[in-house]
C-alpha cells in the first residue's frame, strides 16, 4: 500500500504509457514515482538535487508504494548483470523458485516483522518476501509505524536519510490525494487498504553476505466502505532487492521495482465495500518462508 542509477529505492516505478506520470524511462521498464509535493491542482515540481545516497533512498522506498501513489494520481527494474544462475527454472534439478523446501519458516520476530533469517538463499528469499509485504502495508502512511517498519527492514547505514525523506514525502497533500485526512488518519466509516502479497522470488545474484531477490507481488490499494470514492483496486509489481548481511540478519541496501507479470483478469464479479473493509480487517497476513 502506498512513492536511478540503480534506483537504490523508489524512483523505479514503471509503466508501459507515455501519456501517464509512469511511462518507460530510456527503455529500461523503470518508471519515475511522483512524491506529493504542493498544490495537487498543479504539476509537481521537480525536488532540489539531493545527495545521490539521500536520493536513491526515498526513490526506492517510495517505488514499494508506487500502487498508492498511482491510485492517489490516477484519473523492469534493472536486475544484476551479474545474475549468478542461483535462481532455479521450474523442472530443472532441486526446488523450483517457489516450492517448498521442507525447512521450517523463520521463528524471530522484529515486531510484528520476521526476522532472524538464515544465512543462505532460501533465507534471503524469505527476507524479501517478508520485507515487501512491510513496505507495502498501510501502516506506512503512519509516522511513527513507518519509522518501526524501516529500522527492521534496511541496513542502518540508509535508514536515517530514508526516514527524512520519506516524512516529507508523506505530506497532507499525499495523504488528501489517497483519500485520507491531512495527518494520515482514515475517514470516519472508511477503511484504508494498503496491502502485498507476494506470488514467488527469485534469487538473481548472490555471494557470501549480499543476495539480488525479486519478488513478483499482487497488491490491494484503496479506500473501502459505504462513500468510497476511491475503491480497493488490485496491481501487480516486481521488487527487486538488494540485500546485504547486516548484524546476523538480512537487510535492505536498496531496491527497485517493475510493473507486472500481470494476469488476465478474472471473471469474478466485484465485492461489496463493505464485504472488502470486513475481509481487510477481519483476515490476517501471513509470514513467507520458502
Amino acid at each position: 500500500m502506498s512513492p536511478g542509477d540503480e534506483h537504490d529505492y523508489r524512483g523505479m516505478d514503471q509503466g508501459g504509457r507515455t501519456d501517464d506520470p509512469y511511462s518507460t524511462l530510456g527503455g529500461t521498464r523503470q518508471t519515475r514515482t511522483r512524491l506529493p509535493d504542493g498544490d495537487t491542482a498543479t504539476p509537481h515540481a521537480r525536488r532540489p538535487a539531493r545527495s545521490s545516497r539521500s536520493l536513491v533512498t526515498v526513490v526506492g522506498i517510495v517505488v514499494l508504494l508506487i500502487a498508492a501513489i498511482a491510485f492517489a494520481n490516477r484519473g523492469g527494474g534493472n536486475s544484476d548483470d551479474e545474475a549468478t544462475g542461483n535462481g532455479k527454472k521450474p523442472g530443472a534439478a532441486g526446488p523450483a523458485p517457489t516450492e517448498a523446501t521442507g525447512t521450517k519458516p523463520v521463528q524471530g520476530k522484529n515486531g510484528t516483522i520476521a526476522s532472524g533469517f538464515a544465512h543462505d538463499e532460501q533465507g534471503a528469499q524469505s527476507a524479501a518476501a517478508n520485507y515487501a509485504v512491510a513496505l507495502g502495508s498501510a501502516e506506512m502512511f503512519d509516522a511513527e509505524a513507518r519509522q518501526g517498519i524501516l529500522q527492521a527492514t534496511h541496513d542502518p547505514s540508509v535508514v536515517g536519510s530514508l526516514q527524512t525523506d520519506l516524512d516529507r514525502a508523506y505530506s497532507p497533500d499525499f495523504y488528501k490525494n489517497v483519500g485520507l485526512n491531512e495527518d494520515g488518519s482514515t475517514p470516519a466509516g472508511l477503511t484504508f487498504v494498503s496491502r502485498t502479497v507476494p506470488v514467488g522470488t527469485k534469487v538473481i545474484a548472490r555471494s557470501a553476505d549480499t543476495a539480488t531477490v525479486e519478488v513478483w507481488c499482487t497488491g490491494l490499494v484503496g479506500m473501502a466502505g459505504q462513500g468510497s470514492t476511491k475503491p480497493v483496486a488490485e496491481t501487480w509489481f516486481t521488487i527487486s532487492e538488494k540485500l546485504k548481511w547486516v548484524e546476523g540478519d538480512w537487510k535492505i541496501e536498496s531496491s527497485t521495482q517493475a510493473e507486472g507479470p500481470t494476469p488476465v483478469s478474472g471473471d469474478n464479479r466485484a465485492s461489496t465495500a463493505d464485504d472488502i473493509a470486513g475481509a481487510v480487517e477481519g483476515y490476517g497476513g501471513f509470514t513467507y518462508a520458502r
